[in-house]
């Protein structure tokens, strides 16, 4: 695991304001893996055995109905963990979890885990100040999702794709775009109309290319939270 991983594990949620050589032992020693688009990490219901990091790519949470429908949980990103939870209460995974894009996830052994949270104090409170920020930041989230409208949502997560902050750029929307609606918390048909209405402001779409003709606006266009910081919904 190179310097920017490292840093990348470092600044997530989880592991925030806990020590180096405890994030390291916490983490273990399985190092990270490539998947390929498709892959399932597990299934609804089998044993909560380990739960992931995302170095790179995305993954979907999701359940299956006992009338066989699919529903959307959440969408993960680089910098990301998912089914932690599982693994503290020591039971099943109540979801699905599907590699989307080419991926590398770092798995993290939950027996592990929770033996060295149980047997360091001092860790698992830092564990526990770690995890009420990040759901502190879930809550947030889901509120500032609400307030915007279809396009505005759109705009935001157009926005996180940028590689400047000025200028044109172009974009490769990193997965489909009915799983991007349902990501953003509209439909499909609603995804499609918003899109529309953003090229007033420069942003067409050809298939899984996004032209953006001046990225300054679009940021405008997205709006700033009540701290002025730019909202993030990729």
């Amino acid at each position: 695991m190179d310097k920017t991983e490292w840093d990348l594990i470092k600044s997530a949620p989880l592991f925030d304001g806990v020590p180096d050589e405890a994030v390291r032992r916490l983490i273990g020693n399985r190092g990270a893996k490539e998947y390929d688009k498709g892959a399932i990490l597990f299934q609804q219901g089998m044993p909560a055995d380990a739960f992931y990091f995302i170095l790179d790519g995305w993954v979907k949470i999701y359940r299956i109905s006992p009338h066989g429908s699919e529903t959307i949980v959440g969408i993960f990103t680089r910098g990301q963990s998912f089914a932690e939870a599982a693994i503290f209460d020591g039971a099943q995974y109540p979801v699905f979890a599907e590699v989307i894009v080419p991926s590398r996830l770092l798995c993290i052994d939950a027996k592990n885990f929770r033996r060295l949270v149980h047997d360091e104090p001092d860790l698992a409170l830092a564990m526990l100040a770690s995890c009420s920020k990040h759901l502190k930041y879930l809550v947030e989230q889901l509120e500032q999702i609400k307030r915007l409208s279809a396009p505005r949502r759109i705009a935001n997560f157009l926005v996180g794709l940028c590689q400047s902050s000025t200028g044109t750029c172009t974009v490769t929307l990193p997965y489909e775009k009915s799983l991007i609606a349902k990501r953003l918390g509209m439909q499909p048909e609603s995804f499609s109309r918003a899109m529309l209405k953003l090229r007033d402001i420069g942003v067409t779409m050809e298939r899984e290319q996004v032209s953006i003709s001046d990225v300054a606006s679009l940021t405008d266009f997205a709006g700033r939270d009540s701290e002025g910081n730019q909202l993030e919904l990729h």
